[in-house]
């Protein structure tokens, strides 16, 4: 619906555009009373018809080579080849059809080569202008959707406030941590301690998570080793991990708290419900241009309404956010009583912070 109505704006524009023109041509005409005559009417007329279908023909060009912003920064030479094109077989199919329907005075006729030149010269401005104000209008509706997608990224963020150590750190969690710990007290007095800075740790990363639109990658594998850390008191033997991290993914940006989200889920979804517990394989590397962030469990795919609470939603949702349609993020089984969650994100090399 929404494409639909602007189609329809820029029909709207672009009809309006030319009958504007037109009708400021024809105003001229009558101030200034020159060329007021049939073939002036007619010539304009081809000249409106032309405009129509080249100016139509060009947005269709670039918008089948993706010269829109923000993807023209580094196509601008495309661009410029594109227009000088059509701005030659603009004017020159003006020149042909002038002169096959002699559209011009018979006393002072030119050749086809020099009424071409006039023309580049006298009608190259109209083409100039329309893809000027094109791009005007898309850097315009860029900046209006770069704001609303801020918008909604800082109004995700402000949700996720209230949200977070219920999202990202499961209560039971935190009760069998406790539990954990106060067991190990009188029988391990220096892992308790160990594992009270763990639990601190990870409390401190949660609540600090929506200060952060996104974190390296290092960082939050440090969050997740002391999360783990933590799980090894309670399933012991039960739980295995395994990592498989290229050292050079170390620094790259990933929204907070997010791999934590998978490898809980994959514990509580996956290895919690193993009578024999399994493994937990995590996998950050880059494939061509972009950034595969992978975690694996043993387990069963279970229904959507199992596995989309509100902390994997908002991992779609602020994926989508923060790098729109370059990012995805799937679960699937892959057989074998294994599970995958991935995440692809587009390669970034700036940490940015929501103040």
């Amino acid at each position: 619906m929404r494409n639909r109505s602007k189609k329809e704006l820029y029909w709207w524009c672009q009809l309006g555009g030319w009958m504007m023109y037109g009708l400021t041509m024809v105003f001229f005409t009558f101030v200034f009373d020159s060329k007021n005559n049939n073939i002036f009417y007619n010539k304009l007329l081809l000249i409106i018809l032309t405009g129509l279908f080249f100016t139509h023909s060009l947005r269709l060009a670039i918008k089948k080579l993706n010269l829109l912003p923000p993807a023209l920064y580094k196509k601008w030479w495309i661009l410029t080849f594109l227009l000088l094109t059509f701005l030659v077989l603009f004017n020159l199919t003006n020149s042909a059809l002038a002169e096959w329907l002699h559209l011009y005075n018979p006393r002072v006729k030119v050749s086809v080569e020099k009424r071409f030149l006039i023309n580049l010269v006298s009608d190259s401005p109209l083409l100039l202008v329309w893809v000027s104000i094109y791009y005007l209008w898309h850097y315009i509706e860029l900046g209006t959707k770069t704001e609303i997608q801020k918008v909604k990224l800082e109004s995700l963020v402000k949700e996720m406030e209230l949200k977070t150590i219920k999202a990202h750190i499961n209560p039971h969690f935190i009760f069998n941590a406790l539990n954990s710990i106060r067991a190990l007290v009188d029988e391990n007095p220096e892992r308790a301690r160990s594992a009270i800075t763990e639990l601190s740790n990870l409390l401190r990363s949660s609540m600090q998570a929506e200060k952060m639109e996104t974190v390296s990658f290092e960082r939050e594998l440090s969050i997740v080793k002391d999360y783990l850390a933590l799980e090894f008191i309670r399933f012991e033997d039960r739980l295995k991990v395994e990592y498989e991290i290229d050292e050079d993914t170390l620094d790259q940006p990933i929204p907070p708290m997010m791999l934590q989200t998978l490898v809980e889920n994959a514990i509580k979804h996956g290895l919690g419900k193993q009578k024999k517990g399994g493994i937990i394989k995590i996998i950050s590397n880059f494939t061509e241009n972009h950034y595969e962030l992978i975690v694996q469990n043993t387990g069963q795919l279970t229904t959507a309404g199992d596995n989309e609470g509100f902390g994997l939603s908002s991992t779609r949702n602020r994926l989508k956010l923060l790098f729109g349609q370059e990012a995805n993020f799937q679960i699937q089984d892959l057989g074998n009583n294994m599970v995958e969650a991935k995440i692809i994100m587009p390669v970034r090399d700036i940490i940015a912070v929501v103040q």
